[in-house]
């Protein structure tokens, strides 16, 4: 009887391993939970493989086993695909550690079982290992005590909110990284979006496990209210009736909400601006929006400052020495200028405080390596900068494929971007570093793709002793390619998909074999699965340096502009995916370019694209923009419609569509269609609430728009765009510093030339 759950469940774990490996989660909890995870998954592996060459025996309780184990592998994968620093980190800690006891308990079940079977077959020589297996298995424990300071805050809570153990709470806030007021301020906003996605999902279970964490949240806040004390001088605290309930910062402008409670205005609007329509501190829901000033607290607020002779105008301090306003911006911190621009001069909130949204969490963690400019690292050149990708893409029941197309969408690299960028770089980790040692059946369709590679699998003699493909069997793959029945061509571009997946060499050998012209041919198959399989070969065989121009050399591009226009998604994904590899090199940007139908086909993907290809879409139309030629025909398609669109928090999608936008302002219909298609607004939002590399982009947008045009420069002041450029000035990276620093610069010279003019 044929294993075919042990197969299937081999080929989930080898999709979790390689999108592991792609993965570049810096938050340390959950980094470890996934760790874990691998480390159990690999103790089981080569159990497995054993059951499928028949050296185990297997019944239906392994099978059994093996379906529970499948199902929780793909619920891990897609909770690591649907990981954002965005999201709440209380709620990702729990839901991984929780699929983490899962993977454990279904590995020591299945390790058993495998247990049980070999032992009772004579034939079987792998009871040592299974015993093994099982015995690290059970011993296994999590380092860290993270979960257990959860499990204790909850339950502590359940009994009694009051008597919730301080220790706990500060283990939580610590490990969790709630460092700064505005981290609480985040966690909070997050949690509660979980809640209402809960609600969505109408499980009783999640709502309650959402419920309890809100209320740990909650706890949270005013233990800091009670125990940390925030200076505004030497000695001198802030009281805790002054602070905002959300925030825990000083209130410097608080208003009362529909709930009675008072709150610091930017706090709570940060709040509601995210759709969250319930009080913070009373879980009461808000039957209006509306932010009534309270001024007798604020007066309070004020005699106490005076009484204490504290003033607000050192970034350390919050303090106040009753300057202008331009003074104060040069002098203090970011959130100091917008609150007490407010408190002290009265001036509107909505003229100085910029739209809020939840952060975008899409980073970008600077790295400096060595790396070609291809995507696979297979030779040395000079020093580039990598801005990687930290959220991960959307979640499916099967990953696309088993081949580099997941690293080209789960991991991304864009480099900083401004209009002089003239280099892009591409490194994505070399597949056979981090894809699993046995290769798995690609996922469109499982059973038919594992049936067509079986025809062509490699027997030992095919192979030379490295585990590089024979001439021999090269040949017959291509020349199946060229001349075999419509199923047999099927099952040769499956086979190469399969074999190029990993190995350097392999993808070397075949296109040097003459299987990419063949290959090409096939994209303009009828068959859609055939059309698959030959376009994500063809990303595969991209990935070396050597291919790259072979590929465009062939006549590459038309053929994947009709799989982009015509092609099933996981084939337009890999279409857009092929197009960006090939687009790392500058005379391939140049003839892709000069194609607009290539330009134009990926356009459409990016604005009606799955979440996949509109990632991948935005890659290669990044890598186009690059040369300056390129800019304008991107524009011309329409593309700054959509990447204004994907600046909205929700969709995951902000620092790609604002890296890009970064390049087209360079260029005048650029800048034209951002301010047509309502750009400033989100671009403002972007800096006031984006990423570190996602701010500084957006900064970078509109210094161009500024620079280029007064009234644009009128609209982004009119969208308050001061204070978040101030924050940025203070606290943004090096570029995005000197971004913001050029346009707070420029508003000042605008101010002064009109005051001249009024003069004369």
């Amino acid at each position: 009887m044929d294993p075919v759950p042990v197969r299937c469940l081999l080929n989930s774990i080898s999709r979790y391993l390689h999108l592991v490996a792609c993965q570049t989660i810096r938050f340390n909890p959950i980094q470890s939970c996934i760790g874990n995870m691998v480390l159990l998954l690999k103790l089981l592996k080569p159990l497995l493989d054993e059951v499928v060459d028949c050296k185990i025996p297997s019944d239906d309780c392994l099978y059994k086993g093996c379906e529970d184990l499948d199902s929780v592998v793909n619920q891990a994968r897609e909770f690591l695909e649907d990981w954002s620093p965005k999201l709440s980190k209380l709620f990702g800690v729990f839901q991984c550690e929780v699929l983490l006891g899962k993977v454990q308990t279904c590995s020591l079940e299945i390790s058993r079982i495998l247990l049980q079977l070999s032992q009772s077959s004579p034939e079987t020589s792998s009871v040592q290992s299974v015993e093994r297996c099982v015995q690290e298995i059970e011993s296994f424990k999590q380092e860290g005590t993270l979960t257990e300071h959860m499990e204790n805050a909850l339950r502590n809570q359940k009994d009694d909110i009051a008597s919730l153990d301080n220790h706990h709470l500060e283990s939580i806030i610590q490990m969790l990284g709630l460092i700064s007021n505005q981290d609480l301020l985040k966690e909070s906003i997050a949690v509660e979006k979980e809640r209402i996605r809960s609600q969505a999902s109408k499980s009783k279970e999640d709502m309650e496990q959402t419920e309890q964490l809100i209320e740990l949240v909650l706890c949270i806040r005013e233990h800091m209210l009670k125990t940390e004390f925030l200076e505004v001088a030497k000695g001198i605290s802030i009281p805790p009736y002054f602070r905002c309930p959300l925030s825990t910062e000083l209130m410097l402008d608080p208003v009362i909400v529909a709930s009675g409670q008072t709150f610091d205005r930017t706090s709570i609007k940060k709040w509601l601006d995210n759709g969250l329509a319930v009080c913070p501190r009373t879980r009461q829901v808000l039957t209006h929006q509306e932010l009534i000033p309270n001024y007798t607290v604020k007066a309070m607020i004020a005699s106490w400052l005076e009484a204490n002779r504290i003033n607000l105008a050192t970034n350390s301090c919050h303090q106040y020495d009753g300057g202008d306003a331009s003074s104060m911006a040069n002098n203090m911190g970011s959130q100091d200028f917008n609150r007490t621009e407010s408190f002290w001069f009265s001036l509107r909130s909505s003229s100085f405080t910029s739209r809020s949204s939840l952060e975008t969490g899409n980073g970008f963690e600077k790295l400096k390596i060595n790396v070609p400019v291809s995507l696979c690292g297979e030779s040395q050149s000079k020093d580039l900068e990598i801005f990687e990708l930290l959220s991960p893409g959307q979640s499916y029941t099967h990953s696309r494929s088993e081949s580099v197309c997941s690293v080209v969408s789960s991991v991304d690299y864009v480099p900083s971007v401004t209009h002089e960028t003239e280099s892009i770089l591409g490194n994505h980790q070399s597949s056979s570093e981090m894809a699993p040692k046995k290769n798995s059946e690609s996922s469109s369709n499982v059973n038919h793709e594992h049936s067509a590679a079986k025809t062509y699998e490699c027997s030992v003699q095919d192979l030379d002793d490295s585990g590089t493909m024979m001439t021999s069997h090269t040949i017959k793959l291509v020349e199946d390619l060229k001349n075999g029945s419509n199923k047999v061509k099927t099952a040769a571009a499956a086979e190469i998909r399969h074999l190029t997946i990993n190995s350097i060499e392999n993808r070397v050998h075949i296109g040097r074999c003459g299987a990419i012209t063949p290959l090409l041919s096939l994209l303009y198959s009828e068959e859609k699965l055939t059309q698959e399989h030959a376009v994500t070969a063809l990303l595969n065989l991209s990935i070396s340096e050597l291919n790259k121009a072979m590929i465009v050399e062939a006549g590459a591009i038309e053929p994947l502009v009709h799989v982009l226009n015509t092609g099933n998604d996981r084939a337009k994904e890999n279409s857009a995916a092929t197009l960006f590899s090939l687009s790392v090199l500058q005379v391939n940007r140049e003839r892709i370019g000069q194609s607009n139908a290539a330009i134009q086909a990926l356009v459409n993907l990016l604005g009606k694209g799955t979440f996949r290809g509109k990632k991948d879409a935005a890659s290669a139309l990044f890598n186009l923009s690059i040369t300056h030629d390129n800019k304008a025909r991107i524009v011309q398609a329409k593309a700054i419609k959509y990447l204004v669109e994907l600046l909205d928090p929700d969709l995951e999608m902000v620092d790609k569509a604002v890296a890009l936008l970064a390049n087209l302002s360079a260029v005048g219909e650029g800048r034209q269609a951002i301010v047509r298609e309502g750009g400033i607004p989100l671009l403002v939002e972007t800096v006031d609430l984006g990423s570190q590399r996602g701010k500084e982009n957006a900064a970078s947008v509109l210094l161009q728009l500024c620079l280029n045009s007064p009234k644009f420069c009128t609209l982004v002041l009119q969208e308050g765009a001061i204070p978040p450029l101030v924050a940025l000035s203070q606290s943004g990276t090096q570029r995005a510093k000197e971004k913001a620093q050029q346009l707070l610069s420029h508003f000042r010279n605008q101010r002064d030339a009109r005051m001249k003019k009024g003069r004369s």
